[in-house]
């Protein structure tokens, strides 16, 4: 169920501000010139350009922090529950306070924010009225959301359509995850995690593909399937990739888009050429040839994300040429085989993976680059004990393309170690299938892969935790001169 949200003045105050989610939210909020506040207690870049536009970041998240858009009354605390007309008004200028499913009961401002009487919503909520108010395009789908939604967001904007975006990643187009345009149309992620894609009602609405993803909230496939029935429900046209037989035969979108030829999908593509430079291929829009897609993105995935966004474009009457033009410079968004650098002949690249599908394709887009004799080096840091046990048999298939598999400890994301599964576990599983696997704890990795490393690899990191902060030490450690001794 949707909750009404105050677009016009009320203050906003986000519970870990610092997210990918909630701070692309306070950042469009903030440019509409809405009073912001926000609190995290891992400050970063995001967090200083939300500071720059004007919103106020905390550092510590403390039941005051609610009182910094409080006017105070006679000088003194407002005391609630009176019928004075001031302290009245005051009560009216609570903030509406935002928070994610990460946030739990016992936290102090979501404590005081109960005590106090705030509006409460879920980052979710926010999302949907902004939906609500756009022309929307809103991008789910287990995997691909947020190339995809960046994606249409990048073509729209070339195309001189002025978007409202907000991603699940950074983009350099528009120097992070969200931008506040002047036209009607806003593009959007949107998450089936938690289960709030049901609130989400667009005029287009995507979906990539479904698979059983976050075992922490959904027990099958089909609670999952449940969630994308409603979400399209919602939606006035669905564009949907019919590769993904559960797309195709529990949502039946009303536009459909395919890598195959022969499954009588709306968009199609032939004559296909996977490089190690990008991927190229011929557009077909119900039978007839539209041209020539020409991408730096690798690999089938990509190319069948590029399919959604034009099946988007034609949706809202761009040309191909326009189309294909806005796509042909679109490099990607940050932690999607990301290149951080190259130093003594090794690339380092970093990726948000985590699960066994996208694992798979992402192996396979860096054996598409690696050059002959190039070694590709996973470096896998599992999210949530709940997915390495729920898919631990997955994973030990989804590594057949490293040449070397390093597995690193488990990102809890909150989620209490029980016992039942571990990195170890892991590694056993995967070396059923592949022969060089190892474990290395994350707090020697960068010492490890120092010595691991040599000239010519590809090492990819890969996972949705903290594993890519080891990159720059990495980088660091190799950069020094060696140390002559006599």
């Amino acid at each position: 169920m949707k909750k009404a949200v105050d677009f016009n003045g009320k203050p906003f105050h986000f519970i870990g501000v610092g997210g990918i989610g909630m701070s692309a939210l306070a950042y469009v909020l903030a440019k509409r010139q809405l009073p912001v506040s926000g609190s995290d207690l891992r400050p970063n870049q995001i967090t200083r350009n939300l500071e720059v536009i004007g919103a106020h970041i905390f550092s510590q998240q403390e039941a005051s922090n609610l009182e910094f858009f409080r006017p105070n009354v006679n000088g003194n605390e407002v005391i609630l529950n009176t019928s004075n007309d001031a302290e009245q008004n005051a009560l009216r200028d609570l903030p509406q306070v935002i928070c994610s499913t990460a946030i739990n009961g016992n936290n102090l401002e979501y404590q005081a924010a109960l005590e106090l009487g705030c509006p409460i919503l879920h980052r979710s909520d926010v999302l949907a009225a902004l939906i609500d108010e756009y022309h929307s395009i809103a991008v789910a789908g287990t995997h691909g959301k947020t190339t995809t939604s960046s994606m249409i967001g990048y073509m729209l904007l070339q195309a001189g359509l002025d978007p409202t975006i907000l991603v699940g990643g950074e983009v350099n187009a528009w120097e992070g995850n969200a931008r506040l345009g002047k036209s009607r149309y806003l593009v959007a992620e949107a998450d089936e995690s938690d289960g709030s894609l049901v609130k989400h009602a667009a005029a287009i609405g995507i979906i990539t593909n479904i698979e059983l993803d976050h075992p922490d909230h959904y027990q099958s496939l089909d609670q999952v399937v449940d969630i994308f029935q409603t979400f399209a429900k919602g939606c006035q046209q669905v564009i949907g990739s019919i590769d993904c037989e559960t797309v195709r035969d529990r949502i039946q979108p009303s536009i459909t888009y395919s890598l195959q030829s022969n499954t009588n999908a709306d968009y199609y593509v032939t004559d296909v050429e996977y490089r190690a430079d990008g991927t190229k291929a011929l557009v077909w829009e119900k039978g007839e040839a539209l041209g020539i897609l020409d991408l730096r993105l690798l690999s089938r995935h990509n190319l069948s994300n590029a399919l959604a966004a034009v099946a988007v474009g034609r949706a809202v009457g761009l040309e191909f040429g326009e189309i294909a033009q806005g796509l042909a410079t679109f490099d990607g968004a940050k932690r999607r085989f990301e290149l951080k650098g190259e130093v003594n002949g090794i690339s380092f690249i970093d990726d948000y993976a985590h699960h066994p599908s996208e694992i798979r394709v992402t192996l396979a887009a860096a054996r598409l680059q690696a050059r002959p004799g190039q070694r590709v080096v996973a470096i896998f840091q599992p999210h949530r004990y709940s997915r390495t046990l729920t898919f631990l048999a997955e994973f030990g298939e989804s590594f057949t393309h490293a040449d070397l598999v390093i597995i690193t400890d488990i990102y809890s994301a909150g989620e209490v170690d029980t016992g039942v599964i571990s990195s170890e576990k892991l590694v056993a599983e995967i070396t059923k299938n592949h022969i060089q696997v190892k474990y290395q704890p994350l707090n020697s990795m960068s010492e490890f892969l120092s010595q691991t490393l040599r000239s010519g690899d590809l090492a990819l990191f890969l996972g949705a935790g903290n594993l890519n902060q080891v990159i720059p030490e990495v980088i660091a450690t190799l950069c020094q001169p060696v140390q002559v001794t006599s």
